[in-house]
């Protein structure tokens, strides 16, 4: 094979940790290999930065730029700088979503510390600082991103919420669960890796990306190896150029061993 990483980009949830939030030791190892390899190791992840330090920390030191909230946020640490910050105005879109379900509940990030919310939302799906505010302020100002979240409904019908709305201006991504991930217009993961990997002088071509969620699509076709987790949806495993095991079955730590054992 030609093909030799000369970064690697992991997705968190379903990629690097499964729903406890813990880096298991074979994790950790099979990160420590790459950066032993002298090839950087960033997050690309649908998380705020808050909720993404949280696994961070529990990596091995890791000194390039991460991106966060689906590319709309990228952040250098240590120590903590914001390097790019992509924004829009929530309120037409919040206005159409309140609309069209009065009862979901609506958060939009606050870089660097947490989200302020319409409504808490389930134990353990945020991270940082979490504040409960009136629509009207949780649009009076330009956002990263808009999370839609109804613990009521199921993934279809969310699927069916976003192709009804007929989102425009805006980008977005539907979860596992009921889970609306909506961005400013054409920026997604790919779009925040082109910017950190312009800066480093790495070429896409030689980038290993790994990812299972429908927001890591564009960042798996956009990679030079794109690899999806055993656990994706189809549509996901289809714009992979690989697929390798679920996060239960080690699939990570099988995909980084094949280039750094």
């Amino acid at each position: 094979m030609t093909f030799r990483p000369k970064l690697v980009a992991l997705d968190v949830d379903g990629t690097l940790v499964d729903e406890s939030n813990i880096v298991v030791p074979r994790v950790y190892a099979a990160v420590a290999r790459v950066l032993e390899a002298g090839v950087p190791v960033i997050l690309s992840t649908g998380r705020s930065w808050a909720s993404a330090l949280t696994v961070i920390d529990q990596l091995p030191p890791l000194t390039a730029e991460h991106v966060c909230s689906n590319g709309a946020v990228t952040v250098r640490y240590p120590p903590f700088e914001v390097v790019d910050l992509l924004t829009f105005d929530p309120r037409p879109v919040i206005d159409l979503i309140h609309a069209e379900v009065p009862d979901a509940r609506l958060g939009v990030e606050m870089i660097g510390s947490g989200y302020q919310v319409s409504a808490p939302f389930p134990e353990g799906e945020l991270h940082g600082d979490i504040e409960v505010v009136s629509i009207e302020e949780m649009t009076s100002k330009h956002v990263t991103r808009i999370i839609v979240r109804d613990p009521n409904s199921s993934e279809q019908e969310f699927i069916e919420l976003a192709s009804r709305l007929g989102l425009e201006g805006v980008s977005y991504s539907i979860g596992y669960t009921a889970w609306l991930d909506i961005a400013p217009q054409g920026v997604d993961k790919a779009h925040g890796l082109a910017r950190v990997t312009a800066r480093a002088g790495i070429d896409a071509a030689d980038v290993l990306a790994l990812g299972d969620g429908r927001n890591d699509i564009e960042m798996l076709q956009w990679a030079g190896r794109g690899v999806a987790m055993g656990n994706s949806p189809a549509e996901v495993i289809a714009a992979a150029d690989a697929v390798t095991g679920s996060v239960t079955e080690g699939g990570l730590i099988a995909e980084l061993d094949r280039w750094f054992s």
